[in-house]
């Protein structure tokens, strides 16, 4: 992923090289040429999705034809929220890999130590996932924690209580059960050390007042109203529930008319039309949307 956009934009690529100084390694190349098993592990992943997110955003800033695509504000689903950060102009793009290098460190290390999985619920509302996690549970932890769009809410726990989740989703009615391929229950207390190492780490980052662009948080859909509030949301998020479909019903609300998703892939795109149909959505995610934005 990136690699057009790297080629073509010398903004673009002295970003991947900035990247590869920083974490140590060749991320470029596992962005660029895979292979797949390495750069899906939490570790690599993470890092490789804020940088080649950057990547593209400094290609959009570089270029005369779409230079004046500017944010009023800015939004990101869990590791989304730190390119959200640095396009507020908020953190350094040094800070934002380095914190982003650590998390998907932490939240490896503490997948390995708990064993604990997620599993997306299709075609149910609120109250009755909690049902299907009550019932699944057994005793172990399972619970809603990803509310992306209507009708889409992943859930997060010990593998066990996820397996039976998915065996009693459709006695509740889901029309389907699909287990995530992640490494482990992110968003649940089985991911406290890694919050604890975060905090640290944001402990040594220099995060600046949000001024002219705001930044909406993933925990409470509210705009964070300071630093120390950001540094709170980052570590919060987690053990704590990500509530994306509140967040972008929020900014509806509050008038935003037009959308960009910048980054790897379709997701957040799919979500808005689950969430507003009406909403306009511009994806920027191959050189090609570039291309159609200049």
């Amino acid at each position: 992923m990136g690699a057009e956009i790297a080629r073509s934009f010398p903004a673009a690529a002295e970003t991947f090289k900035r990247a590869d100084d920083i974490v140590g390694y060749e991320l470029s190349r596992f962005c660029f040429e895979g292979p797949a098993e390495q750069l899906n592990t939490t570790e690599i992943s993470q890092p490789a999705i804020f940088v080649t997110s950057v990547a593209i955003l400094e290609a959009l800033r570089d270029n005369p034809a779409t230079n004046s695509v500017r944010a009023d504000v800015t939004a990101g689903l869990s590791l989304g929220e730190y390119t959200a950060l640095y396009a507020a102009g908020v953190i350094s793009f040094e800070d934002g890999l380095v914190l982003v290098q650590k998390r998907g460190q932490a939240m490896q290390a503490a997948a390995d130590a708990t064993k604990g999985a997620m599993v997306s619920i299709i075609g149910l509302d609120e109250e009755t996932v909690r049902q299907l996690c009550v019932e699944a549970s057994n005793g172990e932890l399972l619970e809603p924690v990803n509310f992306n769009c209507p009708g889409q809410i992943v859930i997060s726990g010990s593998k066990s209580a996820c397996q039976r989740a998915e065996e009693l989703a459709a006695k509740y009615g889901a029309i389907k059960a699909v287990r995530l391929d992640v490494a482990g229950a992110f968003h649940t207390e089985m991911m406290a050390s890694a919050a604890e190492t975060l905090r640290q780490a944001l402990s040594n980052c220099e995060i600046s007042q949000p001024s002219d662009v705001k930044i909406i948080a993933n925990i409470n859909a509210d705009y964070y109203p300071s630093a120390e509030k950001i540094a709170e949301g980052l570590t919060k998020q987690l053990t704590c529930a990500i509530y994306w479909q509140k967040c972008m019903e929020r900014l509806l609300a509050d008038g935003v008319e037009k959308f960009y998703e910048i980054g790897p892939g379709r997701v957040l795109t799919g979500l808005m039309r689950r969430i507003s149909r009406k909403t306009e959505v511009i994806n920027v995610s191959s050189l090609q949307a570039i291309k159609d934005l200049s």
